[in-house]
C-alpha cells in the first residue's frame, strides 16, 4: 500500500505537465494559423500568352520573347518588285535579299542574337528585352519590349564604295515597342524606331563640296497587327512611315499584307510589301519603293525553334 502512496502524486504531476504542455503546443499551432490567415499569400503575376505567334511580324520585330534556353534560326527571303510584270515573274526572278538569322534566350526575357546578310556582306548583332508584359487580369495594361541591333559592311573596300574607316561600316537600329493582346483573335502593336548610319552617301555641290545626300539619324513609326482566322493561322499587317527629312532620297512608306501559319516548331510568314531589305535600318532609311507605283516585294520569313 505504500508502494502506491509514494508513487501516485509523481504520476499525477507527469500528467498535468503533459496536458499543459500539450496545450502550450496546440495554442501555438493555433496562433501560427490565424498570422497565416491574417497574411495571405502573394499571388502570382499571370502574363497574356501569344500576343503574337513568334518574333517576327512581317519586317518588324513583336514584344514577344522565346522562353529562356530557346535557339532560333531565321530565314528572311525578299524577292525584287514585282513591277516588271511577267519580264521577272513579278520579282521572284530577280535579284533577291537573304539573311540567316540565329538567336538565343540566355535568361528570361532576355534574347541575343546574330544574323548573316547576302546584301553588301552585311552582318548583324542584336538584343530584345522585355520590359513589361501584359497581365490576365490588366494589372499592366500593355507589353513594352526593346530591341536594337548593330550592323557592319564587310565587304572590302574600292573606290566605289563611301567607305573610309572602320567607323563608317556601322549602322544601327534601335526600337520600342507597345503592344496589347485584345483578344485571343486580334492583337496590335506600335512603336518608335531610330536608326543611325555612320556615314550617308554624299555629292558634290556647286563648289565642289561634298554634301551628304541624308542625315546620319532617321526617325520613323510603325503600326502591326494579328488576326487569327483559324487556331494555326492568322492575318498580319504593317505599316511603317518615315518622320524625318532629308535633303534627298526621302524613303517611302511601307504597306505589307500576309499571312502567318504556325506548327509547335515552326513559324512561316508569307506577304506582300514594300520593304525589299531583310534589316530594319535598311528599310526604315533607305526605301526606294513606292507602293502607289506597284513597286511591291514578294517575302517569306521561316523560325525554327529548339529548346534547351
Amino acid at each position: 500500500m505504500k508502494k502506491y502512496l509514494v508513487h501516485f502524486p509523481i504520476f499525477k504531476l507527469s500528467a498535468m505537465v503533459f496536458l499543459l504542455a500539450a496545450s502550450a503546443l496546440i495554442g501555438t499551432e493555433l496562433m501560427a494559423q490565424d498570422s497565416a490567415a491574417a497574411k495571405p499569400p502573394v499571388k502570382k503575376k499571370s502574363y497574356a500568352k501569344n500576343t503574337f505567334e513568334g518574333n517576327y511580324l512581317i519586317d518588324n520585330q513583336t514584344v514577344m520573347v522565346p522562353i529562356k534556353g530557346t535557339f532560333e534560326f531565321d530565314i528572311n527571303h525578299r524577292f525584287g518588285t514585282t513591277d516588271h510584270s511577267f519580264k521577272d515573274l513579278f520579282g521572284m526572278f530577280a535579284s533577291a535579299n537573304m539573311r540567316l538569322g540565329f538567336s538565343y534566350t540566355p535568361i528570361t526575357d532576355l534574347q541575343v542574337g546574330f544574323g548573316a546578310n547576302n546584301y553588301n556582306m552585311i552582318v548583324d548583332w542584336n538584343v530584345k528585352y522585355a520590359l513589361l508584359k501584359q497581365t490576365k487580369n490588366n494589372s499592366i495594361p500593355v507589353s513594352v519590349t526593346y530591341y536594337g541591333n548593330a550592323s557592319m559592311d564587310t565587304r572590302a573596300r574600292n573606290e566605289s564604295m563611301p567607305i573610309v574607316t572602320t567607323s563608317d561600316r556601322f549602322a544601327f537600329f534601335n526600337q520600342i515597342m507597345v503592344a496589347r493582346k485584345f483578344t485571343e483573335a486580334f492583337s496590335a502593336q506600335a512603336s518608335i524606331n531610330l536608326t543611325h548610319f555612320n556615314n550617308v552617301d554624299g555629292y558634290y555641290d556647286e563648289n565642289k563640296v561634298i554634301q551628304p545626300k541624308m542625315n546620319n539619324d532617321h526617325l520613323s513609326f510603325s503600326l502591326s497587327g494579328r488576326y487569327k482566322i483559324s487556331p494555326k493561322t492568322s492575318i498580319i499587317v504593317n505599316y511603317d512611315q518615315p518622320l524625318t527629312q532629308h535633303p534627298m532620297d526621302n524613303p517611302h512608306p511601307n504597306l505589307s499584307l500576309g499571312l502567318d501559319m504556325k506548327s509547335s516548331g515552326h513559324d512561316f510568314q508569307v506577304f506582300l510589301g514594300n520593304y525589299g531589305y531583310t534589316l530594319p535600318q535598311l528599310n526604315h532609311m533607305l526605301n526606294q519603293n513606292d507602293f502607289t507605283k506597284s513597286q511591291f516585294v514578294i517575302g517569306f520569313n521561316i523560325s525554327r525553334l529548339w529548346n534547351f
